[in-house]
């Protein structure tokens, strides 16, 4: 880690969306950020970054120091390290938000010095100056693709660090078992022995239960992370564009008597009391000679393995088919909730509609309440906590949290087995190890590349 730390590169980019916008941010971190601001801004009152206070901002201009050029109108800050967002030198430039001023300053910067930041840089020198750790690096990402206002209210509490302290409890309980093993090994003249074992036994059991109080949650963490992957299927012309429509309240679906007038999917998210849900307006699946309708059904139906809930509506104006019968069968074991669409066209026969059926009428826009609480209820199922303080967010996290958990799950088994406590000791090691992977005490490069690479530039 400390190899890492000593990377003598300043990096730039455009921190902001490119595009047309009021404001542009162009970031630069490392120890020539100052001298490269310096060389770029000019005050119309002679005031110069490397004399400005930090965090103040400055007017001014952006000029082309060998064309004598102005290039902007700007406002300037530069944040001493470590008192900035990497922990470095940070300067950045406030310009006009169009894409010409902004490259050609970023283009500027670049030929003053700095190169190109990778994806997540800047991210990734916080985390390897010791500003955030890895769970709350990770965080920073989610705030930026929150889906729904929970789930940047989570996002911000990790950024916090409110999970990083939960799992900075756990650490310190390892640590304190590791040094009452360590007693035991290095004094073994003294009959400590049963003590230490009972201690040992004690302090892990409780440690496996609140990893799995926190495990509980995770799944919840999940969901406000990626959202709830929901298509909706069945057979053309039932009403799922006009559903879609409905639940997104605009017309993102082209809606036509004409059945197979959805020939691709379409995906948009809807929030439903906090929670991200993706939804897919699929192709109606029906036998069909149509090419590009062909197409369009196969990838309906290749989708159910990739969506957490399924959707099903029927016209209950009319016998259920032979291909409705066969998309149930595909959805015999998948989270599913069915629609009975076109109460309208039966009006007084709705209590005749069997469960699991919820009557709907899209067109009355009836029905549209319960079909929200059921796939709310599918989701929780009544087992997962909407107000956890803290929450693992993503598969890595719950991965290693796993494994924190069978390392310290083997450990009662040695202890069960009467082996030596040098082997107890082993388990115990490996549990703080994938623990600290979270964090990214212990973690490779390779990690730290693979998860930094899917930020954007920029950040």
């Amino acid at each position: 880690m400390e190899v890492l730390l000593m990377n003598e590169d300043t990096i730039a980019a455009v921190a902001t969306g490119m595009g047309g916008a009021g404001i542009g941010i162009i970031r630069i971190s490392g120890n020539k950020a100052i001298e490269i601001g310096n060389r770029l801004f000019v005050n119309p009152k002679g005031r110069t970054l490397d004399a400005a206070e930090s965090h103040q901002l400055l007017y001014g201009r952006i000029i082309d120091p060998i064309a004598k050029k102005d290039i902007d109108e700007v406002l300037i800050s530069k944040m001493k390290a470590p008192h900035s967002y990497t922990a470095e030198d940070v300067v950045e430039i406030n310009c006009h938000g169009g894409i010409v001023p902004m490259r050609k300053i970023l283009k500027l910067v670049i030929e003053s010095g700095a190169r190109l930041a990778e994806p997540g840089e800047f991210t990734k020198r916080a985390f390897l100056n010791g500003r955030l750790d890895l769970a709350q690096a990770e965080a920073v990402m989610d705030i930026i693709n929150a889906k729904t206002e929970k789930s940047l209210e989570y996002s911000v509490a990790q950024l916090e660090g409110r999970l990083s302290e939960k799992l900075e409890e756990l650490d310190q309980v390892l640590i304190d078992i590791l040094s009452h093993m360590e007693v035991n090994i290095d004094y073994p003249e003294y009959d400590i022995e049963d003590i230490t074992f009972q201690f040992i036994d004690d302090e892990i059991k409780n440690l496996i239960k609140k990893i799995e109080d926190i495990l509980a949650v995770a799944e919840t963490g999940k969901i406000y992370r990626e959202g709830i992957t929901t298509a909706i299927l069945g057979e053309p012309n039932v009403g799922k564009s006009s559903l879609l429509n409905t639940l997104l309240m605009e017309n993102k679906a082209i809606v036509t008597d004409v059945p197979g007038t959805t020939r691709d999917t379409i995906e948009e998210y809807i929030n439903i009391e906090g929670i991200p849900f993706k939804m897919i307006d699929t192709a109606g699946i029906r036998e069909t000679d149509n090419v590009v309708e062909k197409i369009g059904v196969e990838k309906s139906k290749a989708l159910l393995n990739q969506t957490t809930l399924v959707i099903f509506m029927r016209d209950i104006s009319k016998e259920m088919s032979d291909a409705e019968k066969e998309i149930m069968a595909l959805l015999k074991n998948r989270k599913t909730i069915y629609i009975a669409n076109k109460t309208d066209v039966i009006e007084g026969k709705e209590g005749e509609i069997p469960d699991p059926w919820i009557p709907m009428s899209l067109i009355e826009e009836s029905g549209i309440e319960v079909l929200k609480n059921k796939m709310i209820e599918m989701v929780y199922e009544g087992n997962v906590s909407q107000e956890a303080d803290y929450l693992i967010t993503n598969t890595r996290q719950i991965q290693l949290l796993e494994k924190t958990k069978g390392s310290l799950e083997n450990a009662v088994l040695t202890m069960n087995s009467q082996m030596p406590i040098e082997l107890v000791s082993i388990d115990v090691m490996e549990a703080l190890e994938s623990l600290r992977g979270i964090t990214g005490k212990t973690v490779g490069i390779d990690i730290i590349n693979q998860i930094f690479k899917n930020f954007c530039i920029g950040k």
